[in-house]
């Protein structure tokens, strides 16, 4: 069921949609307690923008070509080209993490994405250093779709403690905020959340 895509089985019961949506919040957990424990002195804003690069669209869908699901996955061989442009691989990854978690149990699921693929496929060095521009990409997005985004901000506690909430308007509708302990490390964990809903790579 993991490997029915909806474009061959449209039958929520067979097809791996499901098992997506399971799949998805097993991976996101595992991953930030991995990134919790493996880093212990970083902030919430830090483990939440490395966490948000490791399961990205972009990141599952090469790491599901990786591990060959790209050879097994049913899908409408008609729509090929277009279907393997899109998420699909990523999706049926999630959908698999799923099914494991649903044959094995937690731990089990756990320890196999911590040793078969966390520890195997990403270095996490090179994920920490490659430190996208996430208000400069979402001002980049939305003048080429012809919208208007601004950033608005709050701040409180005393100017040697102050913190920083950082708020990302679309068309007068907030769609994001972001929170830390400067203006910009707000702005850009807001950006990092408004990039993420917007699906914008």
């Amino acid at each position: 069921t993991a490997l029915n895509h909806r474009s061959v089985k449209d039958n929520p019961a067979e097809n791996n949609e499901r098992m997506e949506f399971l799949g998805d919040a097993i991976i996101s957990s595992v991953v930030a307690e991995y990134l919790f424990k493996k880093y212990p002195f970083k902030d919430e804003g830090f483990l939440t923008e490395i966490r948000s690069r490791m399961v990205s669209r972009e990141s599952l869908n090469a790491l599901g070509r990786k591990l060959g699901l790209d050879e097994i996955i049913e899908f409408e061989s008609q729509k090929r080209t277009i279907l393997s442009r899109s998420s699909m691989y990523g999706d049926a990854l999630e959908a698999f993490i799923g099914a494991v978690y649903l044959d094995k149990g937690f731990k089990f699921t756990q320890q196999f994405i911590i040793k078969k693929i966390l520890t195997q496929y990403f270095d996490l060095e090179t994920v920490v250093q490659n430190n996208p521009n996430f208000k400069s990409i979402l001002i980049e997005w939305a003048q080429k779709e012809g919208k208007k985004t601004q950033f608005s901000l709050e701040e409180e506690g005393l100017h040697h403690n102050k913190e920083f909430t950082a708020f990302v308007m679309l068309e007068n509708e907030k769609i994001a905020e972001g929170k830390g302990y400067s203006k910009k490390k707000a702005e850009q964990n807001a950006a990092m959340k408004a990039c993420d809903a917007l699906e914008i790579k």
